[in-house]
């Protein structure tokens, strides 16, 4: 988020309802906006190269986690391996949104991406952790939001915040999953140490 944040401050201009306009509106101008070789003003992107580095280490933390998650959810090899593949192609594929083929890969991507979110959503009702379940259902309710406002007539006006939302929402949902990870990995240490039976909850 800080290498986004920083990206945002050198990008040159221009959003889709103001192509002259200066810098980077965070109302109007998109994500994939950052990742373009040239600026909607037609400046050079001088954000490009922080952008992909935000991308890259998006793309290796997500990756690592869902190769993590099923293992550690204990979900059956089957389902383990599907989300794991879904995770890696999702990110792998959309590494690739500054390229000419925008929505063919937001599709792609997208699609693998939920193949793997959906994975996350059976670990932790398996796990028992409700409210992060919830949390997850809900971040399915706002891609379909995003789905909505991208697809539908005269919507797009609203798009720009809602996927800023999303973005952080989502984040935060696989922080919070990571957080209670490592909680349950001090309780179980704890439990080894003090000789007390610890079952996650």
């Amino acid at each position: 988020m800080v290498l986004y944040f920083i990206a945002t401050q050198y990008y040159p201009g221009g959003n889709y309802l103001n192509k002259s306009s200066g810098g980077f509106s965070w109302s109007q101008n998109y994500w994939c906006n950052l990742l373009s070789d040239t600026a909607i003003n037609g400046r050079h992107n001088a954000a490009q190269p922080i952008a992909f580095a935000a991308m890259g280490v998006l793309s290796l933390t997500l990756v690592i986690f869902w190769f993590t998650f099923p293992v550690r959810a204990d979900l059956r090899r089957g389902t383990r391996r599907l989300i794991q593949a879904s995770g890696f192609l999702a990110m792998t594929i959309g590494a690739f949104l500054f390229t000419g083929l925008h929505d063919t890969i937001i599709n792609v991507a997208g699609g693998f991406g939920l193949i793997a979110l959906a994975g996350t959503l059976i670990g932790l009702k398996k796990l028992g952790w409700t409210r992060l379940l919830y949390m997850g259902l809900l971040v399915l309710v706002l891609i379909g939001l995003n789905n909505l406002l991208y697809y539908g007539n005269n919507l797009m006006y609203y798009l720009p915040v809602v996927q800023k939302i999303t973005f952080l929402y989502f984040l935060l949902w696989i922080c919070l999953i990571n957080l209670r990870w490592i909680r349950v990995a001090n309780n179980a240490t704890v439990a080894t140490v003090t000789g007390k039976v610890y079952i996650p909850t």
